[in-house]
C-alpha cells in the first residue's frame, strides 16, 4: 500500500474552481488512478483533507501508486509525495503508543417504531462525537490512553485526545438534493491492543462516508 500527499493549489482559484464540494474531491482521487479506470476495476481509496501551517493537503491511502500527474491536477507542482505504507503496518505491535489523526463522520442509525432500516443521523455535540470514537476503539484494535500514560503525570486522567476541527462540507450526489456531511477531525494518543485488527482499521478506515474524505486514520509511533 501507499500513502500519498499533495498540496492543494488554493492560491490558484482558476485551477481549483471545480473543487466546490466533496464529490469533486472524490472524483480527483479516482481520476488519479487511470490504470484502474482502464481495467474497469476500481479499488477503494481512503483520503482526507488536512490543514497544516496554513496550507491544505490531500492525503490518499491506496493499494497502488497514484499517477503523479493526476494528483497534480489541482495540486502545487513539486509537492507530490508517495511512501510505501507496508513497512509501517509491519511494525505495528500490541502495546505500542501512537499519536493519531482521524477525520471521520460520527453518526448513528436512528430507527423509529415500525422502521426496518431507519436513517443515518450525525452526532452533533462535542461530547457525542468524542464518545463515538471511544465506543469504537476496542473493536478497532486500540484504546484511547490517559494523559498520564503519555507524560507520566498522574494528575492528568483524561483521555489524551481532542477534536481539532468540526465542519459541514457540502456533497452533491448524482441523484437527489445535495447534503452537508458532518466532518470531525480528532488528534491524540492511542495504544494498540490488537495488532491484526488495528492494521485492518488503518487500511479500511473507521466510520461512514469513506468515499468522501472520512475514515482515514494515520499514526506516528510515540517512541
Amino acid at each position: 500500500m501507499y500513502l500519498s500527499r499533495v498540496e492543494v493549489d488554493t492560491a490558484n482559484r482558476a485551477k481549483t474552481r471545480d473543487l466546490t464540494h466533496l464529490g469533486t474531491f472524490h472524483n480527483w482521487v479516482e481520476q488519479s488512478f487511470p490504470a484502474e479506470i482502464a481495467a474497469g476495476k476500481r479499488q477503494r481509496h481512503l483520503w482526507r483533507l488536512d490543514q497544516l501551517a496554513g496550507k491544505r493537503y490531500l492525503l490518499v491511502l491506496s493499494q497502488d501508486l497514484p499517477d503523479p500527474a493526476g494528483l497534480l491536477r489541482y495540486g502545487v507542482a513539486g509537492t507530490v509525495q508517495s511512501k510505501a505504507y507496508d513497512p509501517l503496518l509491519a511494525r505495528v505491535q500490541a502495546g505500542q503508543l501512537m499519536r493519531f489523526r482521524l477525520t471521520a463522520n460520527p453518526s448513528y442509525r436512528m430507527k423509529r417504531p415500525g422502521e426496518r432500516q431507519g436513517r443515518v443521523v450525525p452526532h452533533i455535540t462535542v461530547e457525542q462525537q468524542r464518545k463515538w470514537v471511544e465506543d469504537r476503539a476496542e473493536k478497532a484494535g486500540f484504546q484511547l490512553v490517559d494523559q498520564q500514560d503519555v507524560d507520566g503525570n498522574a494528575a492528568f486522567s483524561e483521555p489524551a485526545f481532542d477534536i481539532v476541527s468540526r465542519d459541514w462540507p457540502m456533497l452533491h450526489r448524482k441523484q437527489g438534493r445535495g447534503a452537508r456531511l458532518s466532518r470531525v477531525t480528532f488528534e491524540g494518543v492511542l495504544r494498540v491492543t490488537d495488532a491484526v485488527t488495528f492494521r485492518q482499521t488503518l487500511t479500511t478506515g473507521l466510520g461512514r462516508e469513506k468515499a468522501f474524505g472520512m475514515g482515514l486514520l494515520t499514526v506516528i509511533p510515540v517512541n
